[in-house]
């Protein structure tokens, strides 16, 4: 039973209710779950849980939700898939209030230790122009060109952690999150982000009949994709870790998005007729994590296979998408 206060912000989300499960099941008893969004509208809750609705791009807010932590996870921010992303690069520039009030409450209540999740979009756009990626190392992000908006704001926070760490003394760890998926979080509306995206249009066209999918872009872009249990487990292993720079969390399993679409279809059962979108939003041409640094400091990299960790995305999603059509379960 462990007794420190640890406070996870961005909790009504889909990457902190997953690490407030992780952690209760570990026997953490004293958490506090922090997030804007009401209640209602938490991916998952914790009856055991303190949990608060707080706008954390507020000073104040801040302040009350770190006020006797030990610990803190700041996972909050304002982002979602590449949809989003290109489409609201302001809303998630904005984001940077929210480390910034959380910071500066960690520095003045005596925070012990602080973490911050941090994106694969800081890395220079210039080494994601090939499908044909070479994996990008930590040091990568320099000469700094990350993508526009949301990019530059996990730059500038990143660089944030580490001053004050240098200069006030305060306990930081950073990661860099490769493209996390799984059960549990966004899978339309805008916000979602590649394989749930794929999952959901994969179950439209099988439930529909009409056995076609859009795919933006050619299909040709590459990615690599954490599942959410390798998130949990990196991200825990890196704050009590000795790594003080930003440090890549990302599978190195790279995929194209018709490779991806494939893995979908095999899941499902069914082939579709693919329609290519080239004037939508597809980020860089390729991504992928180069882990050397993770393996070498931890022993360790993200090693559950996209093929795995699909199949219990998918089947998660098409439960919550028939449950909510209330029609028949369809074999799948």
């Amino acid at each position: 039973m462990y007794q420190d206060l640890i406070v996870v912000t961005g909790a009504g989300g889909f990457i902190g209710g997953h690490l407030v499960a992780d952690l209760l099941r570990q026997g953490h008893t004293h958490l506090r779950a922090v997030d804007c969004k009401p209640l209602s509208q938490w991916y998952q809750r914790f009856p055991e849980v303190e949990s608060r609705r707080l706008d954390l791009s507020l000073r104040e807010a801040c302040y009350e939700a770190l006020d006797g932590a030990h610990t803190v996870y700041n996972l909050a921010a304002d982002m979602g898939g590449m949809g989003f992303i290109e489409n609201n690069k302001a809303l998630c520039m904005l984001s940077v209030t929210i480390n910034t009030h959380a910071l500066l409450a960690a520095r003045d209540l005596g925070i012990e230790q602080y973490f911050f999740a941090s994106s694969a979009c800081v890395y220079a756009a210039d080494r994601q122009t090939s499908a044909d990626v070479i994996p990008l190392r930590e040091c990568d992000a320099y000469p700094a060109l990350p993508e526009d908006g949301y990019g530059w704001e996990k730059l500038f926070s990143e660089r944030m952690c580490r001053h004050f760490r240098e200069d006030f003394g305060l306990y930081t760890r950073v990661a860099r999150y490769h493209n996390v998926y799984g059960p549990h979080g966004t899978y339309q509306g805008g916000r979602e982000k590649a394989p749930a995206a794929i999952c959901r249009k994969v179950i439209e066209a099988k439930c529909s009949g009409r056995h076609e999918i859009e795919i933006w872009g050619d299909g040709h872009q590459t990615r690599s994709f954490m599942y959410i249990d390798d998130c949990i487990k990196g991200t825990q292993d890196i704050l009590h870790s000795d790594i003080l720079e930003p440090i890549n969390l990302g599978s190195a399993q790279l995929v194209s998005i018709n490779q991806l679409v494939d893995i979908v279809e095999d899941i499902a059962g069914v082939k579709l007729r693919r329609n290519y979108n080239l004037a939508a939003p597809k980020g860089v041409r390729g991504r992928n994590s180069d882990n050397t640094q993770m393996l070498a400091e931890l022993g360790w990299e993200p090693n559950i296979r996209l093929e795995d960790g699909l199949e219990k995305t998918y089947r998660w999603i098409y439960d919550q998408m028939v449950g909510a059509l209330q029609v028949p379960t369809l074999a799948a």
